[in-house]
């Protein structure tokens, strides 16, 4: 299989559950997974639902599939999706696909093109059912596309973290994590990590998105994970080391041991 920034990927777009607004977006992420050959969004363009499509596609130069609905309450843009999938799957000119969809009626879908050794990236809302999050490699929320309003959080968080040095000089803020995500993030540096306790980020962040698909530092208002990490000074320790290249650094992450309190 071609490198991974070299992969072609088919982006197929449920265009009943996302809004053209996110389009670019949704395609510069793809981006940095490889190289969008295919590009395919499902409706009925006779609706007046999908009309502020008409000047992303041109832009973005992506194929409307017409789809009437020919019955109440039954969605053959589904339909026609999956279908145009398994057709571009058994053609093998792809080395992944994204589906772009908070519906759950793609989970079958997406487990089937994985277990033909294909990457498949999710990309929804927050809404979206968990068994389709669980069956992408990855899985994205639209809500982080937005740079600016990931740069507003960051600024926020910063902002009060000026705020409350000023007010207590003595005490350091940390970013807001669930008990759940920190678990994750202790289990999988102490998984990765050799004899010392040290743990590789890169290894870290791949074993992460194994067991779960919608992680992202994003979520969090960090646009990279190493951020994220550097944030939570009373869990984990962080060093880095020079390679040969002296551009380029290697991040080890080591998990910080707390005493039981009684």
């Amino acid at each position: 299989m071609a490198e991974q920034k070299d992969l072609n990927i088919a982006i197929l777009i449920d265009a009943d559950n996302v809004s053209y607004t996110k389009i670019e977006g949704i395609l510069n992420e793809v981006k940095r997974y490889g190289i969008p050959t295919i590009k395919r969004i499902y409706g009925d363009w006779t609706s007046s639902y999908v009309v502020g499509w008409k000047e992303s596609l041109l832009i973005h130069a992506i194929t409307p599939i017409q789809q009437y609905s020919y019955t109440q309450g039954k969605n053959s843009t589904d339909s026609a999706l999956i279908i145009d999938a398994m057709d571009i799957l058994h053609s093998d000119r792809v080395d992944g696909f994204c589906i772009v969809s908070s519906d759950s009626d793609f989970t079958r879908l997406a487990t089937r093109l994985r277990e033909s050794g294909k990457l498949v990236l999710g990309v929804g809302e927050r809404k979206t059912p968990k068994p389709f999050i669980a069956s992408c490699d990855k899985f994205i929320y639209v809500e982080i596309l937005d740079k600016s309003k990931v740069e507003d959080r960051l600024e926020n968080t910063t902002n009060t973290k000026e705020t409350t040095r000023k007010q207590s000089p003595l005490k350091k803020t940390e970013p807001v994590i669930d008990k759940e995500t920190l678990s994750l993030l202790k289990d999988t540096v102490n998984d990765t990590a050799d004899e010392s306790g040290w743990a590789f980020l890169a290894e870290v962040g791949g074993l992460i998105l194994k067991r779960k698909p919608d992680f992202d530092s994003r979520n969090y208002g960090f646009m990279k994970l190493s951020q994220l990490f550097k944030s939570l000074k009373s869990d984990f320790e962080i060093e880095e080391k020079n390679t040969e290249k002296s551009k380029i650094k290697h991040i080890y992450i080591k998990s910080i041991a707390h005493k039981s309190t009684r």
